[in-house]
């Protein structure tokens, strides 16, 4: 079964009263009309006039509270806004039913047209690193710079403990683990995503806990949810086994602008390893790699992306400096030269960046709760 076929459930049928998406202090969430797809946008005041724009894509089972805390580290840098893609967090379905990686990918062209606020520094995470690799590819005039956090890119031999994930995909088994999950409470749940997700679920604070089980109890609400996972974790899997010029290493050549690659030592979703191939293949890349950090770095060390990602623009000329943060110094991020084929240097080798750091303090669970443990 294709993941553009039409959904089992339509849009217009599947908008139940749910509990109110959480917005933070200092946060906006607006609803915007496009053709075929209706999107959910979070958004900070600008700390001050002019600001470039940033555009932030969450991953698999996540949404746009996943980069409410980087969002913050960032004031004064950018002007952020983050979407939830069709069928994800405050967005409902597609109207085409299409979850694919280009659907995803349509979807967040569609807005920055609209908008009419590109290029845009773009971040993704997981599965919204891989929609950011193929908009980055298709319309390189929409972005600025390319920001990919543990970036759902094919791989030969995928981690044990992503299976589940990508079984999610197939047609049957996501009805099938909803039956056999139906005693699990909401916290069960919760617990489970952040094992999978963070190198230490521990520096998730209590207060971002209950707000993690908040949200996911309404999704759970949704008639959508389950589909919505299913098709985009299908999606990936179908993204993977696409060659040519489609095939997404071959678009990930083709992406022009300055990109920024961050993979984390404990990632149980996507290979650390995969840090190597990824610098070969973008063309204008550096690397953060974070041994102690899981799938969400952004989520879990805000303040060593936000410094890296300030790094990048100080190197091209668009920041002054170090920001408001003062982790820039913390860090160091390596040009990404591609290694040779047959080193097995790891990518922890190419950047260092201290574990201690207390850059999770504040960090919050907010967005990656898929009832699956999926948060790829």
């Amino acid at each position: 079964m294709s993941s553009t076929e039409s959904p089992s459930v339509t849009a217009a049928s599947v908008l139940p009263k749910v509990a109110s998406v959480r917005v933070g202090e200092g946060e906006r969430l607006r609803s915007v009309g496009l053709p075929g797809v209706t999107l959910s946008v979070r958004s900070r005041r600008p700390a001050r006039e002019a600001l470039p724009p940033a555009l932030y894509v969450h991953g698999l089972g996540g949404s746009s509270q996943n980069w409410s805390t980087l969002m913050r580290e960032l004031d004064g840098v950018v002007a952020s806004e983050a979407l939830d893609l069709p069928g994800f967090g405050d967005s409902p379905p597609p109207d085409d039913g299409n979850y694919s990686v280009t659907g995803h990918a349509r979807a967040v062209i569609r807005y920055l047209d609209a908008a009419e606020r590109g290029p845009v520094h773009l971040f993704g995470n997981s599965l919204g690193g891989a929609v950011a690799t193929r908009v980055s590819a298709v319309r390189p005039d929409l972005v600025r710079t390319l920001t990919l956090v543990s970036p759902a890119l094919p791989e030969l031999r995928v981690q044990r403990t992503a299976m589940p994930t990508a079984l999610l995909g197939v047609p049957g088994v996501a009805g099938l683990f909803t039956r056999l999950t139906k005693e699990w409470t909401a916290e069960q749940r919760v617990r489970g995503v952040l094992g999978l997700c963070y190198g230490d679920p521990g520096r998730v604070t209590s207060e971002a806990f209950q707000q993690a089980v908040e949200e996911l109890e309404r999704r759970l609400q949704l008639p959508y949810f389950w589909d919505a996972m299913a098709r985009s974790a299908r999606g990936v899997v179908n993204a993977y086994t696409l060659g040519g010029q489609h095939g997404l290493w071959r678009q990930a050549e083709r992406v022009l602008a300055p990109t920024l690659l961050i993979y984390g030592g404990r990632d149980q979703l996507v290979g650390y390893r995969m840090a190597r191939k990824a610098a070969r293949s973008f063309p204008d890349s550096r690397l953060l790699s974070l041994p102690e950090a899981g799938h969400v770095a952004m989520m879990e060390y805000p303040e060593l992306v936000a410094g890296a990602f300030q790094e990048l623009l100080a190197e091209k000329g668009e920041f002054g400096g170090a920001g408001e943060s003062g982790t820039v110094g913390a860090t160091r991020i390596a040009k990404a030269a591609a290694p040779s084929a047959g080193s097995d240097t790891t990518a922890g080798s190419d950047t260092t960046a201290g574990s201690d750091t207390s850059a999770g303090s504040d960090t919050t669970a907010g967005g990656d709760v898929a009832a699956t443990g999926a948060g790829s």
